[in-house]
């Protein structure tokens, strides 16, 4: 089967309480927004789109090569791209797209450190935390830069300093914020790790665990008063105590031997995760034991005709997992949370994955190969379009085996959505 090289993503939804982002109600500071579950706080949007869409406000045409998704804080995009010499991180205005601020902070990616077949350059999401955003490249240079000018803070090199592997396909994961710590996936002898915010020097580590980094971004959650970060390997998802680094738990049904990617999600004191590469999907309920320690409880393992979201994510709503599976040659699909069972399947060729978001009682859903978005009214009774674009036109920069693969995102009444160097503005107020 083959590989893919953009990792992005998963979510959860719910009863979880994220790390203070300090973003607006109507931003998405981080991968995945503000809770990392793909869910956007932006209100008051268009229900139905006009025949041909949303009404385009910008396009911006530099952003570089890369599959880094879109931040927005304060009436200001972030993302990342690369050139033939550097990884950059750029600030776009919001209103019209014009741009803020430019900064280089690590070497460009090449073919000697990772397979590029898929495609090249940063995959990982900016992460804006009050005046401060941090950046990771894809050959793991992780970087604080000034919010307002962008000038760099310091830098760490997630390999040459801590000891990590790039993964085949370029690190992805996004940075986590959890107070005064920026929290990333080296792999290797030290899995995760934990820098200072304000001066990138090593805080806390994972211990007694030594697997290569995936593509997954890290979540952090809590079961009673135990919390931990979460995230995923090759060997299936695993979760470490905040406090001493130790391995709470773990469990193997969505791991594989190619690539995990899609983020978990995390409701009450569940947390369900898909991968692709036969994966299939599980749900695992949590309790505490005192004394520090978490039992694990699978609720059901499926594979085969079920989700097996690749890249895309998905996305919990009232009860429903939505999103796009490789099943059946690739469909958009839905899912009861809590038996699992197909509720509905959606084929749109030729796309073969999809990526998307939530906002506003409506999911948008970011087609890989047309550059088409879909407007949907989730549904547990099928596929309810209530609107199409198309992109005006798709990049130039070859692309290998690689397709669309950055996500979609919903801040102050506006789509924004990426295709390599090319990004799309849309306003979606009533």
């Amino acid at each position: 089967m083959k590989p893919i090289l953009l990792v992005l993503l998963l979510a959860f939804c719910g009863q979880y309480n994220p790390p203070a982002t300090l973003a607006g109600e109507e931003d998405w500071p981080q991968w995945r927004g503000p809770a990392r579950d793909g869910h956007s706080p932006a209100k008051k949007l268009l229900k139905t789109w006009p025949e041909k869409g949303p009404k385009l406000r910008w396009t911006f045409t530099d952003a570089g090569i890369g599959y880094s998704t879109i931040a927005i804080v304060d009436d200001c995009v972030y993302t990342l791209g690369s050139n033939d010499s550097s990884c950059f991180a750029l600030c776009l205005n919001l209103q019209n797209g014009s741009i803020k601020w430019k900064t280089d902070f690590s070497r460009a990616g090449t073919s000697e450190d990772y397979n590029q077949g898929w495609g090249g350059g940063p995959r990982s999401t900016p992460t804006v935390n009050q005046d401060q955003v941090f950046v990771l490249s894809d050959i793991g240079v992780l970087a604080s830069l000034e919010k307002e000018t962008g000038k760099v803070q310091w830098k760490t090199d997630t390999v040459k300093d801590h000891n990590g592997r790039i993964p085949t396909w370029g690190y992805s994961d996004s940075p986590l914020v959890d107070g005064d710590r920026v929290v990333v996936t080296p792999g290797e002898e030290n899995f995760l790790l934990a820098v200072d915010r304000w001066t990138g020097k090593e805080v806390w580590k994972s211990l007694g665990y030594e697997e290569g980094a995936q593509y997954v971004s890290i979540m952090k959650d809590n079961v009673g008063d135990i919390s931990f970060y979460l995230s995923a390997s090759k060997a299936g998802i695993v979760a470490f105590d905040t406090q001493s680094g130790n391995k709470l738990f773990s469990d193997t049904a969505t791991g594989n031997p190619t690539a995990v990617i899609p983020t978990p999600i995390v409701f009450q004191d569940q947390i369900y995760h898909t991968s692709a590469y036969r994966a299939g999907n599980t749900l695992l309920n949590l309790a505490g034991e005192g004394q520090g320690s978490v039992a694990v409880q699978t609720a059901y393992h499926l594979t085969g005709k079920t989700m097996e979201n690749h890249h895309g994510g998905v996305v919990l709503v009232n009860g429903t997992i939505f999103g796009f599976s490789k099943a059946n040659g690739g469909v958009w699909m839905a899912q009861d949370l809590e038996s699992g069972k197909t509720l509905w399947e959606e084929k749109i060729r030729p796309n073969k994955s999809g990526s998307i978001c939530y906002a506003d009682e409506r999911l948008y859903c970011y087609n890989d190969k047309d550059g088409t978005v879909f407007l949907v009214e989730p549904s547990r009774y099928g596929w309810q379009q209530k609107g199409m674009l198309k992109l005006p036109r798709q990049t130039e920069i070859p692309r290998e085996k690689g397709a669309i693969w950055a996500h979609p995102v919903v801040a102050s009444q506006t789509l924004v959505i990426r295709d390599q160097d090319l990004i799309y503005a849309y306003d979606l107020a009533e």
